[in-house]
């Protein structure tokens, strides 16, 4: 347990943290949510990581995703990896860059036993969700996270008990409601929160790893 560990132990404790550390959480996506979502959950404990995106840092998306200037035109996986390791340097992290599609998925995420869903086209989001479902891992997604304002409308809600779904599920994201960096953290953060407290709370059922 590096130094790192041993000062999120003193919140968690030791045996939680242990336990955290054994669960592969695979990342769909890098940019706002899941560039976000990654990193609370490097602060949360876990260790195992495996993250997919095909696409480039923007300047246009350092208004709301975790990268700085300095990694504009990287791949984001690339530079989320080096994020992400910048926090807790013995991370283990997959990174692919490749476009995810249905007959990649299972592959990719096959020791995953959860996924956060952070795709920006609604069709995308399904699919994913529609070919992870069955292999009974922990999907989490959100759909509804567009524009700034009525942030307490962001809510959790559990569709069946390895799916849960964030936003408000109206506003997307569009012209008249932009991705921001509020609204986007926050539905970050809660995905974040709900693959902590479903892996906290099997430990509090399963014991000591």
């Amino acid at each position: 347990m590096n130094d790192v560990e041993q000062g999120i132990a003193t919140h968690l404790g030791e045996a939680r943290l242990r336990f955290l550390q054994h669960f592969t959480i695979g990342i769909a996506g890098c940019g706002g949510l899941g560039s976000n979502c990654a990193m609370h959950l490097v602060r949360s404990g876990f260790k195992k990581f495996v993250l997919v995106d095909f696409d480039r840092v923007e300047f246009s998306n350092l208004n709301r995703q975790a990268f700085t200037r300095d990694q504009v035109g990287q791949f984001k996986a690339d530079a989320l990896a080096a994020n992400m390791r910048a926090v807790n340097p013995d991370l283990e992290i997959g990174a692919h860059i490749e476009r995810v599609d249905l007959t990649l998925v299972k592959r990719i995420f096959i020791g995953c036993e959860a996924v956060v869903e952070a795709f920006d086209r609604p069709a995308a989001k399904q699919r994913l969700v529609e070919a992870l479902l069955p292999t009974g891992c922990l999907v989490v997604s959100a759909s509804g996270i567009g524009g700034c304002g009525n942030g307490d409308a962001l809510v959790t809600h559990k569709v069946r008990d390895n799916f849960y779904l964030v936003g408000d599920g109206v506003t997307e994201c569009a012209g008249d409601t932009p991705p921001l960096s509020p609204r986007v953290g926050i539905a970050a953060a809660k995905q974040a929160d709900v693959i902590l407290t479903y892996f906290l709370d099997r430990f509090a059922i399963e014991g000591v790893a």
